[in-house]
């Protein structure tokens, strides 16, 4: 087996794909035995160990929180393809085979296009001085994004403009919420896929107000739909739970 990918790094560095599949598992898979659905457990967990130095793996219960899913994994590659083949093996496990895909999204991280130290030095400042302190984030939050062509067609000197004033109200939240930012135009059929971890829903639903009282807003064609709140666990207590073991 290979050497752990680095979470930290991976986390930080741009040009890194990240897949975001959300799944429902199937009734029959409960029709097997306990042992079944154990070995089944195993299987899931042999998969993640084989690719551990090659994909980074997250997984969330959104099972009760969303009527569509039961658990999403998140996936981080420096290479597209790695993430592809972890995926496939995952849907060839016994768990995998029993869950349905219900959403599938691709982006890639890049460095900041907008609130740089070159071109807005003293947001970027705010930005980069307002870093989490609350709570061990207990909840995920996953939006798409897409722009309309009204944007798109903006010059970068106005498209800086806009962001500037969409930064602004969020920075008082930064110290309850984190944030991330995926592109995927091109990849998907969103432009961007926002993830969020937070201990503190009250505080990320005020943040979700203050971004939809910004001009910037009007330029969405897609905001959402669908918006995924889940749990964050360990890969091995979500497919546990979801099958129906201890």
């Amino acid at each position: 087996m290979g050497q752990e990918i680095d979470r930290s790094k991976i986390l930080k560095d741009a040009g890194v794909f990240g897949v975001f599949a959300t799944f429902k598992v199937n009734p029959d898979y409960y029709q097997a035995g306990s042992a079944e659905r154990r070995g089944a457990v195993d299987e899931v967990l042999t998969v993640v160990e084989a690719h551990k130095s090659h994909v980074l793996v997250d997984a969330y219960l959104t099972r009760g929180l969303s009527s569509e899913s039961d658990y999403m994994l998140r996936v981080h590659a420096y290479d597209l393809e790695a993430a592809q083949n972890f995926m496939t093996d995952f849907n060839n496990t016994r768990f995998g085979m029993h869950s349905e895909v219900t959403e599938t999204l691709t982006g890639i991280t890049k460095p900041l296009n907008y609130i740089t130290r070159e071109d807005s030095p003293e947001m970027n400042a705010g930005l980069s001085s307002a870093s989490y302190s609350g709570e061990e984030p207990r909840y995920s939050i996953v939006v798409p994004i897409e722009k309309n062509a009204e944007w798109w067609n903006m010059s970068q000197e106005e498209r800086l403009a806009e962001m500037e004033v969409h930064t602004a109200p969020t920075l008082e939240f930064l110290v309850n919420v984190k944030r991330k930012l995926y592109h995927s135009t091109g990849l998907d059929d969103v432009d961007f896929i926002t993830y969020f971890e937070t201990a503190d829903l009250n505080a990320f639903n005020n943040l979700a107000v203050s971004l939809m009282q910004v001009p910037e807003n009007l330029y969405h064609e897609q905001w959402g739909e669908p918006t995924i709140l889940s749990t964050i666990q360990p890969i091995e207590d979500v497919v546990k739970t979801l099958s129906a073991l201890k």
